[in-house]
């Protein structure tokens, strides 16, 4: 597969869109633009607080959104579109050995290397090809998040979707998670409950570098 690195294509912004514009009622907590996140501070590239999608994949999303909400939930987004220069800030960050200020929170039983080594975090993401979104369910009744058994970014064998050590609650709610976005055209990554790909994104082989800004977006 040809990975397209044309600059112009890299900066295109055409095919992408406001989640919010698609899922107006998705909440979005978009981590990397917070200090809130597993490296400690806003991530390279994230400029606004907001999602963006591939037209696709938004679409896609708000037939995900439908039918989680006929169900009682609603959608709550982490990360969406992702420079890749905010990857190359991941990278970085990895080669900086003391910088390991939110290892509890995130990766307390793996080292720094580890993380690269298996996978939880790659040198190019799909994120950055515009139709992979990190998200979980809100229980419209409660009002709280559902119970996965581990947060969005635990990087631990725990956050793989077919862990067996969870309650059966918890594993059941990732079934029911994994099995709405397969639905509807998303697959799901073997190491990470909360992450999915749209399976015929438009964009296989580009990784987009515009930075995450309302105002880039051809409307």
């Amino acid at each position: 597969m040809e990975v397209n690195y044309k600059k112009e294509a890299l900066n295109d912004t055409s095919g992408f869109v406001l989640l919010s514009d698609f899922v107006p009622d998705a909440i979005q907590e978009i981590r990397y633009f917070s200090t809130y996140n597993f490296i400690g501070e806003r991530i390279d590239g994230y400029e606004q607080p907001c999602a963006l999608l591939t037209i696709e994949a938004a679409r896609a999303l708000r037939a995900v959104s439908l039918e989680a909400a006929v169900k009682g939930y609603r959608l709550k987004v982490f990360d969406a579109y992702r420079p890749a220069t905010a990857v190359k800030h991941f990278v970085l960050w990895g080669i900086e050995d003391l910088d390991q200020r939110m290892k509890p929170f995130f990766y307390p039983d793996l080292e720094k290397q580890e993380l690269f080594e298996r996978g939880y975090i790659m040198a190019q993401s799909s994120h950055s090809r515009g139709s992979t979104v990190d998200l979980t369910l809100l229980d419209m009744q409660s009002g709280k998040e559902a119970d996965m058994g581990s947060p969005f970014d635990f990087f631990s064998e725990v956050s793989h979707p077919n862990y067996r050590g969870v309650s059966e609650e918890q594993y059941e709610n990732r079934m029911f998670l994994q099995q709405l976005m397969q639905h509807h055209g998303f697959l799901p990554l073997d190491c990470e409950w909360w992450h999915f790909t749209l399976e015929n994104e438009p964009y296989p082989s580009t990784y987009f570098e515009f930075p995450i800004n309302t105002q880039l977006l051809k409307r």
